[in-house]
């Protein structure tokens, strides 16, 4: 007589395990931001930030970020993104970036904290620094 194998569970587990798979692929492939009620996020898998419109210091285009040491993160291909350290000044330096290639925003708030962002659109990064700059410039003309 054959008995039939039971492989339920190992079938489920390699579902599970390929949905996550995919989860994590989608939430690292680029980086999601959102700007509303005076704040900018940026989702990029696991790296998250949120940063008042009202603490950001300065937005420029940069074509290249320093030179960094990587705390965690990943490079691979065009793409860098995770926490850095600046060995010259000692601090954290967050890149959200999807396309080393391309132009870079700069943005520097809380007096010292940096992040580069880019999006593989290089009309989106336009887009969001342009968004920034303006609120920056109605931050600076409404000292309220």
């Amino acid at each position: 007589m054959n008995k039939k194998k039971r492989h339920g569970f190992w079938n489920v587990l390699i579902v599970l395990t390929l949905i996550i798979c995919v989860f994590a692929f989608i939430i690292h492939y680029k980086n999601w931001h959102k700007i509303e009620e005076g704040e900018l996020r940026i989702l990029s898998g696991i790296y998250y930030q949120k940063i008042p419109i009202s603490e950001i210091d300065s937005v420029m285009l940069v074509d290249r970020i320093p030179e960094l040491e990587r705390s965690n993160g990943f490079s691979w291909a065009a793409t860098e993104k995770g926490v850095f350290k600046d060995s010259l000044t000692d601090t954290k330096v967050y890149v959200f970036v999807d396309d080393l290639r391309q132009q870079k925003i700069r943005l520097v708030h809380d007096d010292s904290l940096k992040l580069f962002l880019n999006f593989k659109d290089s009309l989106e990064t336009q887009k969001v620094y342009h968004l920034l700059n303006e609120e920056l410039l109605a931050k600076l003309e409404d000292p309220n």
